[in-house]
């Protein structure tokens, strides 16, 4: 299942999260605890953010604004055979998505 496809699983059981998965406040994504937390310039871990978001101190993408980082995801949210939890259409999806993402520590204004 691909990392935003993740997010519609979660939103349809509305499940809580559990502590052997965390929230990227970049991108919106449930992850596994385990391997795909961020990591600081120092090489520990950050708690905040995915190994996709978050590298060596620093966003992966630092010049990424809301809407292209919603853009780039949504497409993982759509139904399909490797995602059979997500949304019907391409809209959908971009529109539950935005509406993650302003609730996260990135993009909060």
């Amino acid at each position: 299942m691909s990392r935003a496809g993740t997010i519609v699983r979660h939103e349809i059981e509305e499940m809580t999260v559990k502590t052997d998965e965390f929230l990227c406040q970049s991108c919106g994504s449930y992850f596994p605890a385990e391997g795909f937390h961020g990591r600081n310039a120092d090489g520990s871990l950050n708690g905040d953010y995915c190994k996709y978001c978050w590298v060596e101190g620093r966003y992966g993408n630092p010049d990424e604004t809301i809407e292209q980082m919603c853009d780039s995801c949504a497409h993982y949210m759509i139904k399909s055979d490797k995602n059979p939890y997500g949304y019907p259409d391409i809209e959908t999806a971009n529109r539950k998505l935005m509406e993650r993402l302003v609730t996260l520590k990135r993009w909060k204004v």
